[in-house]
C-alpha cells in the first residue's frame, strides 16, 4: 500500500479532522476540574518540594500531561461537544491512564472492544458514527477500514507519533529495513509498523545485539526467525533484509537505550561494510519524543538526590512511566509504580506493580521515622491524580508512630530496593 498517497487522500476528505473544532474555551473549565490541581502548582512554586510532618516530597520537575496528551484529551472533549448525540468510539485507550478513560466513559464515549489475542472488533461501528483515533495513532489498516465504512475520523495522533511513521515511510521509499525499538504488541508500535515496508522490532539491548551478531555473520538463520517471529514484516529474510536499515523508535522507550542501539548498529554497519558506503547501509533520524526525554531526564536529576523511597504514578500499560521506573530501579532506590490514589491503602500497605512483575501488596509500607519520599509521574497521568497521590502518603504516614522500627525488623523499603 502507498501510505503516504493514502494519507493525502484521507487529511483530504471532509470526513477526517485533526485539528480539534475550535471549541477550547467550551471544554477547558471541565477540563481543568477533572485533571488540574491547585496544590501541585503550589509545590512546583515552592522549588518542587513539600514538606510535612515527617514527610518531605520532592517533585520531578517535568512530570505528568505533555502537551501531545493534553492536545489529545482535549480534542476528545471537544469531539463530545461538536457531535452532542452521535455514537463516538475511541479504537483503543485515548491515553494509558484509567482515570481520563473513565471520565470520557462517562460522557457516553465507547471503546472498541478487544479479544484476548489483542484484535480489536469494528463489527457494530456504522457508517454515521465518529471515530477517535488516540495519541499513540491507530494502524494504517485501521484507518483505511474506518474510511471506507464512511465514519467521521477524528485523529489524535501525536506529532512526534507522525514524525516516526514519516521517518520509516523514508526506509520504504528508499528500500531501508526499519529497525523499531519498542514493545512488539504496543499500539504505537503496532502503528508504526503498519507504515513501514519492511521491519524487525527490537525490545532492548540484548535483541539489537543478536541482530548485530547476525549481520556480522554470527547466528542461525532458524534461530534467528523463531526468535523475532512476530516482530519482523512477512517474508523477513534476515539475509537479505538486514543490509539496509533505517533506525526508528516507539517515543517512549528509554532515550539512552534508544540512541545506544542506533550506535550499536551504526558501528555494525560500519565494520560490515566499510566507511566509504556507509551511508548506502544506515540511516537514523532523531524520533526521540521532546516530552519523553525530559521526564527521563527530570527523573536521573531526581534519583541523584537523597531518597528513601520513589513512587512511579502511571497506567501500568503505559511505557513511557515503566521506563521511569526502570531509572530509579537502575540506581537502587525502592521504588513502587501505582496507577492511582486508592492504590495505596487499606492501612499501611500499597498495591503496586514491581518493574518487570504482576500487582502485589506489600505490607507494611511505610516506616516511622523521616522519610524523604521522591515523586513523579508518566505523560498521561494528570496533575489531579497525583495530587491524590501525595494526600494519601501524607495521612498514611501522618497515622504512624514516630519511633523506629524494632531493631530485628527488615524494613519494608529495603524490600523494595531489592
Amino acid at each position: 500500500m502507498d501510505t503516504r498517497a493514502f494519507k493525502r487522500s484521507l487529511h483530504h476528505s471532509d470526513r477526517y479532522n485533526r485539528r480539534g473544532f475550535g471549541r477550547a474555551k467550551e471544554v477547558a473549565g471541565s477540563l481543568e476540574d477533572a485533571y488540574q490541581s491547585d496544590l501541585i502548582q503550589s509545590i512546583r512554586e515552592n522549588g518542587y518540594q513539600l514538606q510535612q510532618g515527617r514527610v518531605t516530597i520532592r517533585l520531578a520537575q517535568a512530570f505528568g500531561f505533555c502537551w501531545g496528551v493534553e492536545r489529545a484529551v482535549a480534542i476528545a472533549y471537544e469531539t463530545r461537544r461538536h457531535y452532542p448525540t452521535e455514537r463516538i468510539w475511541i479504537t483503543n485507550e485515548i491515553i494509558h491512564n484509567p482515570s481520563v478513560n473513565a471520565h470520557l466513559r462517562q460522557m457516553d464515549v465507547l471503546f472498541i472492544a478487544v479479544d484476548g489475542s489483542g484484535v480489536k472488533d469494528f463489527s457494530e461501528v456504522e457508517s454515521a458514527d465518529v471515530v477517535i483515533l488516540p495519541a499513540f495513532g491507530a494502524t494504517v489498516q485501521e484507518m483505511q477500514l474506518l474510511n471506507e465504512r464512511g465514519c467521521h475520523i477524528v485523529d489524535t495522533t501525536c506529532p512526534w507519533v507522525s514524525k516516526v511513521w514519516n521517518s520509516v515511510e523514508r526506509h520504504k521509499k528508499d528500500a531501508f529495513t526499519s529497525v523499531i525499538h519498542g514493545k512488539v504488541q504496543h499500539e504505537e508500535t503496532l502503528a508504526t509498523s503498519s507504515f513501514a515496508g519492511t521491519y524487525l522490532v527490537v525490545l532492548d539491548l540484548e535483541e539489537a545485539q543478536l541482530v548485530c551478531n547476525y549481520i556480522l555473520g554470527d547466528g542461525q538463520r532458524q534461530e534467528f526467525l523463531e526468535r523475532f517471529a512476530g516482530a519482523t514484516s512477512p517474508g523477513f529474510d534476515p539475509d537479505r533484509d538486514l543490509a539496509r536499515i533505517g533506525v526508528a523508535n516507539q517515543t517512549t522507550m528509554l532515550k539512552s537505550e534508544t540512541e545506544e542501539i542506533g550506535r550499536m548498529f551504526e558501528r555494525t554497519l560500519l565494520r560490515r561494510y566499510g566507511p566509504e558506503v556507509l551511508s548506502q547501509h544506515f540511516l537514523a533520524f532523531n524520533t526521540i519524543c521532546d516530552a519523553t526525554q525530559e521526564r527521563q531526564d527530570a527523573m536521573f536529576s531526581l534519583v541523584d538526590e537523597p531518597l528513601d523511597l520513589m513512587v512511579v504514578i502511571g497506567g501500568y500499560n503505559s511505557s513511557n512511566t515503566t521506563h521511569l521506573q526502570e531509572i530509579a530501579v537502575s540506581r537502587g532506590i525502592p521504588s513502587v509504580h501505582i496507577d492511582a490514589p486508592e492504590r495505596i491503602g487499606p492501612g499501611n500497605s500499597v498495591e503496586h506493580k514491581p518493574l518487570g512483575g504482576e500487582l502485589t501488596r506489600l505490607e507494611p509500607f511505610l516506616p516511622a521515622g523521616q522519610l524523604r519520599i521522591g515523586l513523579t509521574s508518566g505523560a498521561s497521568t494528570p496533575d489531579r491524580v497525583v495530587e491524590g497521590v501525595i494526600d494519601r502518603l501524607l495521612e498514611l504516614a501522618e497515622q504512624q508512630p514516630e519511633p523506629g522500627p524494632d531493631p530485628g525488623e527488615v524494613s519494608p523499603l529495603l524490600q523494595l530496593g531489592t
